[in-house]
């Protein structure tokens, strides 16, 4: 059978690291794809794509094809390495070790190097396989089945950032949360031709979640959503983490406590007034003093947002700003004012 130089298929150095190969093989995949390139050349290259990056993006399956050597040139005469020359690979032999490889796409030297690491089973252990689809990464049998307890871990956690108003704090209801999340394709699980992803490996996943805000909550503290996360074939499933962010377009947050700006006119600073302001809590009139400069705050208290016990303050900050288009007679009055300073 011929050797298959995996690395020159895809176009990556022996030494690139997963992300330059996965990278390269989804600009690969989306140029061959049979939707894409309808030649029979494309359906053989696409083929070809698959087997490199089944074996590229797997380590264990890499480092077994690294230590043939590399010396190989592509389409060079090679025999299987030992232990691997009386491997069967023969339809539903009952007692033997039976691998399905029809319509896989998989090449002979594919075969006779991973048919092992396919399985699920070493080997030098008996077991009856049947209806093995190597199309994509699904592989179903009636036979022994290796443990999902078995299977490396991974991360199935997703962590988001949460932006949230003082409203949102306020209001103490759960805050519905629409993202999408991408991940591997569980279709094919990142290899082989499929529908479902196009070839690429990767589908994106809209997720639509409520939040509830704890009382208290404070910038930059993380909640957590058990069993949101991302799902593997065997059924286990990750959390997922919010990182609360206070963004508001009325209030600045200074720790627990709210401040919104007031704004007055120049009269009103020097004379004093009262104003109406809207509050979380609702609409209130509070006294501004005469003579307070722009910046100056007036503190509410417990008219914040909801701690864990009780409420926060509300800082009314001093806005001092000027009207526009004044007429001729308020402008006299303040020329007036400036000859009397």
């Amino acid at each position: 059978m011929k050797y298959k130089d995996y690395y020159e298929i895809l176009g990556v150095s022996r030494d690139a690291d997963v992300a330059a190969i996965k990278s390269a093989y989804r600009k690969l995949a989306r140029k061959y794809h049979p939707d894409v390139n309808k030649t029979k050349e494309a359906e053989e290259k696409f083929k070809d794509i698959n087997e490199a990056y089944e074996v590229l993006s797997d380590k264990n399956k890499r480092q077994r094809y690294d230590s043939l050597g590399s010396n190989w040139q592509g389409g060079a005469d090679w025999t299987p390495p030992p232990g691997f020359e009386n491997f069967s690979f023969n339809f539903n032999q009952g007692g033997t070790q039976s691998f399905n490889f029809g319509g896989s796409g998989f090449s002979d030297f594919f075969s006779s190097l991973f048919g092992d690491m396919m399985s699920g089973m070493g080997g030098s252990q008996a077991g009856t396989y049947s209806n093995f689809d190597f199309g994509g990464a699904q592989r179903r049998s009636n036979g022994a089945r290796r443990s999902s307890q078995t299977q490396p871990s991974q991360d199935l956690d997703i962590t988001k950032n949460l932006n949230v108003t003082a409203s949102d704090l306020f209001s103490g209801k759960p805050i519905t949360v629409t993202f999408t999340d991408m991940e591997k394709c569980h279709e094919c699980s990142g290899g082989g031709y499929c529908s479902h992803c196009g070839g690429t490996g990767i589908v994106s996943t809209p997720k639509t979640v409520k939040v509830k805000l704890p009382k208290g909550i404070e910038e930059g503290k993380k909640i957590r959503l058990k069993g949101e996360g991302k799902a593997d074939s065997f059924g286990r499933k990750g959390d997922l983490y919010f990182i609360v962010h206070f963004k508001d377009n009325e209030y600045e947050f200074d720790g627990s406590n709210i401040t919104k700006d007031i704004e007055i006119t120049p009269p009103e600073a020097v004379l004093g007034c009262q104003k109406d302001i809207q509050t979380l809590h609702g609409k209130i009139n509070i006294k501004i003093p005469a003579g307070v400069s722009s910046g100056q705050s007036l503190r509410l208290k417990k008219l914040g947002i909801p701690l864990a016990n009780g409420f926060s303050d509300l800082n009314a900050r001093i806005k001092i700003v000027v009207p526009k288009n004044q007429s001729k007679e308020v402008i006299d009055l303040y020329k007036k004012i400036l000859t009397l300073q």
